[in-house]
């Protein structure tokens, strides 16, 4: 009787220690199964935080691309600006510089005559060229005299100069109407004095350009 006691005391005692260690090994198990499964968690985290990064650098790139093509842009359109300032200001200075030519270049006559002398009907035809250029621009054509003769002589002398100059323009194609001519007789001497040098410099008809 004894004996048996003691054999099932035995018995129960192994299937509690069997119990227990498999209990432990279970825990043992999960637990190692946690640890084993955390890290794919963590890595799926990173993975799934990488797309946004990459959006957020795409971005930064793309925004300074576009600023990089602003810029270019710009910076074109200047030099467009820069450029068609410079090309107007020269075509501006050669305008002046045609204007400044028509002007300083006058034609003389000969002693109380007032028809246009071989040599100076190149200078008028440059002077149509220039007109015919530019549709927007007039001329005055001024007859001068020397300070022989009456003032009234020379005053209708000085005109017939002028209107000899105005009608070998028209004949080349510029518009009476945009040829003015006027006389200042022997008012206005280019050369002070009273030999024929003098004389000579003031024969002439003068060329002012007039904008309208």
């Amino acid at each position: 009787m004894k004996r048996n006691l003691i054999i099932a005391v035995f018995v129960v005692f192994a299937f509690s220690s069997v119990f227990l260690l498999s209990s432990c090994a279970k825990k043992q198990v999960v637990t190692e199964e946690k640890q084993v499964k955390a890290p794919p968690k963590e890595v799926a985290k990173v993975e799934k935080e990488k797309p946004a990064v990459k959006e957020v650098k795409e971005t930064e790139e793309a925004k300074k691309a576009e600023q990089a093509k602003l810029e270019k842009l710009k910076e074109l359109e200047m030099t467009k600006k820069r450029e068609a300032e410079a090309k107007m200001n020269e075509e501006k200075a050669w305008q002046e510089r045609r204007i400044a030519k028509v002007e300083a270049e006058s034609i003389y006559f000969d002693f109380d005559k007032s028809f246009i002398r071989l040599e100076y009907r190149s200078v008028l035809k440059e002077k149509a060229d220039f007109l015919k250029d530019n549709p927007n621009i007039y001329i005055r054509i001024e007859g001068n005299c020397d300070e022989r003769g009456t003032n009234e002589y020379n005053l209708a002398l000085g005109e017939r100069r002028a209107n000899s100059a105005a009608k070998f323009l028209v004949s080349i194609g510029i518009s009476p109407d945009r040829i003015e001519a006027i006389s200042y007789g022997e008012e206005r001497p280019l050369a002070v004095g009273h030999g024929g040098g003098a004389w000579a410099q003031n024969r002439r008809d003068d060329f002012t350009v007039i904008a309208k």
